[in-house]
């Protein structure tokens, strides 16, 4: 017996933290760090929404304890702290980010979660993390990566995503 095919055009979400008040709309949507101190409003399209991107750099790999990050980037004045601002610690340094840039990483104070990145290369946005979005079915429809990068670090056994155009660095495919 196999299981009834899932609508995800529709809102989901699942028990996943201590937060239970993430929401969507078509618009705008809710990310929220593990223990539901920091919350973010955000576009869920139109220019603001600006790139969905897998990353295979050695510091999203670091950062994220994980062989890549996915990610999306929001311009700031489109971007809204609901609550938990003070609750963010900063860190920043340009030693291994490949473009030399100072990469700054905000994680919630409390659980650790990385809320996003800010880079000195790219002034006026920020950049999220697709896990902490509160609608995981948006992971798979509006925030679905477009685009890989530093696919020359990715390992061997996960394999590029279909229709995902590839760049080494940030560069050209």
């Amino acid at each position: 017996m196999s299981a009834a095919p899932v609508d995800k055009s529709k809102s989901y979400f699942p028990l996943a933290g201590s937060a239970s008040d993430g929401w969507s709309t078509e618009d705008e949507a809710t990310a929220t760090c593990f223990c539901g101190a920091v919350q973010l409003k955000f576009p869920t399209q139109g220019p603001a929404l600006f790139e969905t991107f897998l990353c295979h750099c050695a510091d999203c790999r670091k950062i994220t304890a994980s062989m890549f990050a996915s990610n999306f980037s929001i311009l700031d004045t489109h971007l809204t702290h609901v609550r938990g601002r003070e609750n963010l610690t900063a860190f920043g340094q340009a030693k291994t980010t490949a473009s030399k840039n100072t990469m700054t990483n905000y994680f919630c104070s409390t659980c650790g979660t990385l809320m996003y990145r800010v880079s000195s290369g790219f002034p006026g946005m920020s950049i999220l993390r697709i896990g902490t979005v509160d609608d995981f079915h948006l992971h798979e429809t509006k925030l679905k990566p477009k685009r890989e990068q530093f696919v020359e670090n990715r390992v061997v056994w996960l394999h590029c995503l279909d229709g995902v155009k590839q760049f080494e660095g940030t560069g050209t495919p």
